[in-house]
């Protein structure tokens, strides 16, 4: 052996008897090498319920004519695709969920598993009302090293629907064993507010179920037994701060792109008639004068038009009012709202499922939006809200009454506009006969019907073909209804 070669063979087993070494001495100890379910909680809070505040913005707001597309009006028109970023968004974040699991489990730490799979089902909630059939019980086990599967089966939403119930049944048992909820933005280690969550959350999905089957005994014995939201203060809504990358998704977007949506003429008619002084809450006023506001909006399905941007509450115009300057809170994701759980137990009272009185909870579920919206009656004509409630025309009358105004409290509520609109309209067989909404206008290509679902997306295709198919054969593309809508 030459001397090169000595010199090369001695480098040669230096380098690897020291490698280990070398990996020590590069190991940083303030950087943990494991996440934590901590760290997982929040991370899927917030990227989940930002994937749906934005696509409130992009699609339900707009799909339910809260508000509407000024510009690309694909939405409005019915021109659908699969809608993925909704799809992986919020895949993206069960994948956090089912680590974060699997860690408090390990760890005995019940409190957090409650919190987990209250908001797992709230993420799957969202996933099946939008597609349908989808992976579920098989889905997120891909990185699973014992039972791997890249290619889970669609489970039904039948039983999708049932294993969601059971589970938050399961969470507020959990939630009120031991540990602590730690990394919990939403609630901040409250459990008892996670367990009323659940709950609420459980009367939505019976609501929604209650097309296919009978459901007035198990949402009357949550509604007489069960903790539920209280006021505002309980609601699952997120508070965002003020720099990237916890913001609320509208407010770093470009000025265009903003105001490529904005106020429905339906929302607007609404509001009008009633002079609801949410109108200065969902939208800004075109003379910038909070005294005496003036609005114009646009008609869904038809684009290039102008109307109101808006609110405050979702944008800061450069040299314009802010949220900030007239004491108004910044917009949080909703997950699921006190207003929306008082309209849920006056329609249930309207159906004789439970034994309360359907005034009371309609009244009090238009007063908590006017409240969380910190809403000024004055430049309305109202003195305070029993003025406007007995004077506005908003008084209980019948059922749509409480569709009419459960519509508008849902305001960039995740999904919730257009998955309610979708059961009204299949209720009562069409746009004509519901008050609040019209039928789009323009260029249209469903033929003026309200699609019933959006598409799965073309990745699945190509990655989860035989299952992909075997789903996508039981649905006629946008118009196929699944379980919770069909006869």
């Amino acid at each position: 052996m030459n001397y090169k070669s000595l010199i090369y063979t001695a480098l040669t087993v230096l380098f690897i008897t020291s490698c280990s070494d070398f990996e020590e001495i590069n190991e940083n100890p303030n950087q943990p090498t494991e996440v934590g379910a901590d760290v997982l909680l929040t991370t899927a809070l917030r990227n989940s319920v930002q994937t749906t505040s934005n696509e409130a913005f992009l699609l339900s707001n707009n799909i339910a004519q809260l508000s509407g597309k000024a510009l690309r009006a694909e939405v409005d028109n019915y021109n659908w695709n699969a809608f993925p970023t909704l799809w992986e968004g919020l895949y993206g974040s069960l994948t956090d969920i089912e680590s974060a699991l699997n860690i408090s489990s390990v760890s005995g730490n019940e409190k957090t598993q409650g919190a987990l799979l209250v908001l797992k089902s709230w993420i799957y909630s969202q996933l099946t009302n939008a597609y349908g059939d989808i992976p579920y019980s098989s889905a997120i086990q891909g990185a699973n090293a014992e039972n791997p599967d890249f290619t889970p089966a669609y489970d039904s939403q039948e039983q999708i629907y049932s294993s969601l119930l059971a589970n938050l049944s399961t969470a507020t048992d959990l939630l009120s064993g031991s540990g602590t909820i730690l990394g919990d933005i939403l609630y901040n280690g409250d459990e008892a507010k996670w367990i009323k969550f659940a709950n609420a959350l459980r009367l939505r999905l019976l609501m929604y179920q209650s097309a296919k089957t009978d459901v007035s005994s198990a949402f009357a014995a949550i509604v007489n037994n069960e903790p539920l939201f209280e006021g505002n203060e309980d609601q699952a809504a997120l508070s965002f701060l003020n720099a990237f990358p916890n913001q609320f998704p509208t407010i770093p977007l470009k000025q265009g792109d903003f105001d490529a949506v904005a106020l429905s003429s339906s929302s607007h008619a609404v509001l009008a008639g009633y002079n609801d002084p949410r109108l200065s809450r969902y939208a800004r006023p075109d003379n910038e004068d909070f005294d005496n506001p003036t609005f114009s909006a646009i008609d869904n399905g038809v684009g290039g038009q102008t109307g109101s941007r808006l609110g405050l509450a979702y944008f800061d115009y450069p040299g314009q009012t802010t949220a900030q300057q007239l004491g108004l809170n910044y917009a949080e994701g909703l997950m699921m709202t006190y207003a929306e759980q008082q309209f849920l137990l006056a329609e249930a009272a309207a159906l004789g499922w439970i034994n309360n009185d359907v005034e009371a909870h309609y009244k009090s579920g238009i007063k908590a939006s006017h409240d969380y919206y910190q809403v000024n009656y004055a430049p309305y004509g109202f003195s305070n809200f029993e003025d406007f409630y007995s004077n506005s025309g908003v008084a209980y009358d019948e059922v749509i009454d409480i569709w009419e105004q459960k519509w508008l409290s849902l305001f960039f509520s995740a999904m919730e506009p257009y998955f309610e609109l979708r059961r009204w309209y299949v209720s009562v067989g069409g746009f004509e006969s519901l008050r609040f909404v019209k039928e789009p206008i323009g260029t249209n290509y469903n033929d003026y019907a309200l699609p019933m679902r959006f598409l799965y997306p073309g990745q699945e295709q190509s990655l989860n073909q035989e299952n992909y198919n075997a789903a996508k054969a039981q649905y006629n593309g946008i118009n196929g209804k699944m379980w919770i809508l069909s006869n």
